[in-house]
């Protein structure tokens, strides 16, 4: 793969690469205004997603950092985003261009002070990973194979200068309004800036780790302190197929639900006991290792999720709660779903459409276990989120609505749901945590 030898770091840098991207995607418009004399609206709306997919993740990928990680969170809303922007931008999980050996030693030495033959036995500066904030390099001290994941050179100091780029385009596509939409930008910002945060990082690991180390069939690496700082991890290598690489060939059934049951399991058992969550559930952040166990890796990204929150989000996620109207009703104020200054209008169609939207979304919660390998289900979460993305009215109101909480739990079960239908796990138990 083709290796990156500069990365732009200046605010000007970086808006000027936006502004180049933007050029192209101009260019692509017109290509398409013309190729709807020649094509069907169909075709030609499809060659224009596929084109500016693949400048805009072309001018991401070369930025990094925040406007790369954007990209990834976007790859996951597979119901609203187009397939082209969906298949392009899922890249950015696991597989975008690594710096160059050069540039790497030089970002070492500036973020720890010597350089990796000075504290390691063995450093390979050629990277086995590279994602949207970091990339992950082999080394080995003591006999022990262990991961270094170096930061990218100014990927802290440009988070608010890049959502500041990228906020427009987001405000569209999700058709936020009104003054309160800038809570939610905050809320993304300041996981952006703790994801930066390497000691933050290592400190939660290590309490994730010893939190959930029970958990059967689930592996964690061992995370290193003193070979660590602000912006180096050094943890175990863990060797491993990543999971999207294990589901393309897998056939056994058995393995997948085990595998199903211990994501699940991870997941169930953070957020109602510990009631913080890795809120970063990607195929690129899980492993299945060679005993066939499951490996969690990058805790970069963990959610604290408040009781005030907690209580009415699970409450409406049981079957009694959605048939009792004023209940229902009740949590989605204490949600923030619905306002205080609604008209008889958005109260009534914000009503009906999360109604709808959970009576679906919450399923797996209403029996003692669910089939996540089930297509009908996942395909009505789809059609859903399609007929909504298309639903003019909706497109009238101001859809700003819900706490900020919503993104990051929101994210994490849209991801958990993906994953498991990807493994295609059946009869998971749905509350089959342990508390130890």
């Amino acid at each position: 793969m083709k290796t990156i030898d500069k990365i732009p770091v200046s605010k000007i840098q970086r808006a000027s690469k936006l502004v180049s991207t933007g050029a192209k995607v101009g260019v692509n418009y017109l290509k398409y205004y013309g190729d709807k004399l020649t094509k069907s609206e169909v075709e030609a709306k499809d060659l224009l997603n596929k084109n500016n997919a693949e400048d805009i993740y072309d001018g991401l990928k070369q930025l990094k950092g925040s406007a790369l990680k954007v990209a990834q969170m976007l790859s996951m809303e597979k119901s609203i985003m187009p397939q082209a922007y969906v298949e392009k931008f899922s890249l950015s999980q696991f597989s975008v261009p690594p710096l160059s050996a050069p540039l790497v030693l030089k970002t070492f030495k500036k973020y720890f002070g010597k350089l990796p033959n000075e504290t390691y036995d063995s450093f390979n500066a050629i990277s086995v990973n590279a994602a949207s904030i970091g990339q992950v390099h082999m080394a080995e001290k003591d006999g022990k194979k262990l991961a270094v994941k170096i930061q990218y050179p100014g990927v802290a100091e440009s988070i608010a200068s890049d959502l500041a780029m990228v906020k427009p385009i987001a405000l569209s596509m999700f058709n936020i309004k009104g003054k309160d939409s800038d809570k939610y930008f905050k809320e993304i910002e300041g996981k952006l800036i703790e994801e930066t945060n390497y000691v933050l990082e290592v400190q939660q690991s290590k309490e994730i780790v010893k939190a959930c180390q029970h958990i059967p069939n689930l592996l964690f690496p061992q995370y290193y302190e003193a070979l660590s700082s602000e912006r180096i991890i050094t943890m175990d290598y863990m060797s491993g197929e990543h999971l999207s690489e294990f589901v393309a060939h897998n056939s056994n059934q058995e393995l997948s639900n085990t595998l199903g049951q211990a994501l699940w399991d991870f997941y169930m058992f953070q957020i109602h006991i510990l009631k913080k969550v890795h809120a970063d559930p990607h195929p690129g952040n899980f492993l299945v290792s060679e005993d066939s166990k499951l490996i969690a890796l990058d805790f970069g990204c963990m959610k604290a999720i408040p009781d005030n929150f907690y209580r009415p989000y699970f409450e409406l996620a049981k079957k009694e709660s959605l048939a009792d109207d004023a209940f229902f009703e009740e949590k989605l104020f204490e949600l923030e779903i619905l306002r205080q200054d609604d008209n008889e209008q958005e109260l009534q169609f914000f009503r009906a459409m999360f109604h709808e939207m959970l009576s679906l979304f919450t399923q797996p919660f209403h029996g003692e276990t669910f089939d996540f390998s089930d297509g009908k289900f996942f395909g009505q979460i789809a059609a859903l989120g399609e007929r909504y993305a298309k639903n003019t009215q909706l497109k009238k109101l101001n859809a700003n609505r819900g706490s900020k909480h919503f993104i990051y739990m929101n994210r994490t079960f849209f991801g958990l749901y993906n994953l498991m239908f990807d493994l295609k796990a059946k009869n998971i138990k749905i509350n089959n945590f342990q508390t130890s």
